[in-house]
């Protein structure tokens, strides 16, 4: 939690009803439903992360792949064969 910051804001009545509702159906707490649906919005209209974090998921997904050793049917071709075409 310590990357987290502290936000009030104001909701309708007929919004918090549901999002109480809708936090003890899911078995979460509203503020976790809440900060799925901001995320959720901002995805929506198109907002990107910040880099760092998109490398830190590239980096994680090449360090998964890499985890797996040597891919099976190697390629028998060098670079510079594709200069001679």
């Amino acid at each position: 939690m310590s990357d987290m910051v502290r936000k009030q804001l104001y909701i309708t009545k007929s919004q918090e009803l549901y999002l109480k509702e809708k936090a003890k159906e899911l078995g979460v707490t509203e503020a976790e439903l809440v900060r799925d649906a901001l995320d959720l919005q901002l995805k929506c209209i198109g907002f990107v992360k910040d880099p760092l974090s998109v490398w830190e998921e590239e980096s994680a997904f090449i360090n998964s792949l890499m985890g797996k050793g040597d891919l099976q049917g190697k390629r028998d071709w060098k670079r510079d064969d594709l200069y001679e075409r």
